[in-house]
């Protein structure tokens, strides 16, 4: 038996055995006589049965026809539930946003784009999970999460990665010592013999700053390795070392006691990169998000747009 209707072909069928009128019908419907005959005409040839007793005076539901047309009702009510239910995703009225993001942008530009995307969209789920790069790929490829904010550009042929922003570094130093009377940028020779506070290996921040300081021929040995940028930001307000770290990490957890002087010599700037699994599109909610992540990016102190500052051409591994 072949079968071969579409959802309109019901909606006139209904509205037959709603009318029992071919006139009525074709009026409602917008169609002529001829083609509501043809239509039942050829239902009645697909079910290989008569739906309809029909004379010059009055039309009437067969008992087939009636079984027909309480089967007929559950799948027009079916198809206007599914496409009700594609339309309200589409919309953001409902659905669900899982993504990863490495603790810097989960604590600083993730929860402002979270705040006005629930504002708008209060129907729809958020889920953040503040992870290292390595884990956050495996999240993207077992569709834990949509997708990924990162420091690090996989290159692994099933991920595809989208630069969305950098930003520079800075040093981080007690309001007491000497280096804070100048506002005046510093560079990474004039800080290699002070105490550091850093990020221990594989961290992104913790390979950037090994590199900056390899170019002067310096071994970089900090005197305290936390993996926590609260725990680092208060050491630095206590007074025990300086920390170099990207602006976004900078702006985790307050300033007290502390100042930031840009860091040159060379100037350096971390990527971050949206990392998506390949062949997968975005929900429409989650192409939103990041709309308003990029935004979020854009507009942060020290945040610079990728098409305005290129990613170093080795970027390490991203961490924190």
């Amino acid at each position: 038996m072949m079968i071969n209707w579409s959802p309109r072909d019901i909606e006139v069928f209904l509205m037959l055995a709603e009318t029992l009128s071919f006139r009525r019908t074709a009026e409602r419907m917008h169609l002529s006589q001829p083609a509501v005959t043809a239509l039942v005409t050829r239902l009645e040839a697909a079910l290989e049965v008569k739906l309809f007793d029909r004379t010059t005076r009055q039309v009437q539901l067969t008992g087939p026809g009636r079984v027909f047309a309480a089967q007929a009702q559950r799948l027009h009510t079916l198809t206007e539930e599914a496409v009700r239910a594609v339309r309200d995703v589409s919309s953001l009225r409902v659905g669900q946003v899982a993504l990863a993001a490495m603790p810097s942008l989960a604590a600083t530009v993730v929860p402002r784009a979270f705040a006005r995307f629930a504002q708008d969209h209060p129907g729809v789920r958020l889920q953040l999970f503040d992870t290292l790069s390595g884990p956050a790929f495996e999240m993207v490829r077992a569709g834990q999460v949509e997708f990924a904010l990162t420091a690090a550009n996989p290159a692994y042929p099933d991920l595809d990665t989208l630069p969305l922003a950098s930003d520079a570094f800075v040093l981080l130093i007690a309001r007491t010592h000497p280096l804070a009377q100048t506002s005046a940028p510093l560079t990474w020779l004039e800080i290699a013999q002070e105490p550091h506070i850093s990020m221990p290996l594989p961290s992104s921040v913790r390979q950037y700053a090994d590199a900056a300081f390899l170019e002067h021929r310096i071994r970089f040995a900090p005197r305290f390795e936390l993996e926590h940028l609260a725990s680092i930001k208060a050491l630095v307000a206590a007074g025990l070392g300086v920390a170099a770290l990207p602006e976004l990490a900078a702006n985790v957890g307050p300033d007290e006691g502390i100042v930031r002087r840009p860091l040159i010599g060379p100037e350096l700037h971390r990527p971050m990169v949206l990392v998506t699994l390949r062949g997968r599109s975005l929900s429409p909610a989650a192409a939103h998000m990041v709309q308003l992540i990029q935004a979020e990016m854009a507009s942060s102190e020290g945040g610079r747009l990728q098409s305005e500052q290129a990613p170093p051409s080795r970027a390490p591994s991203g961490q924190p």
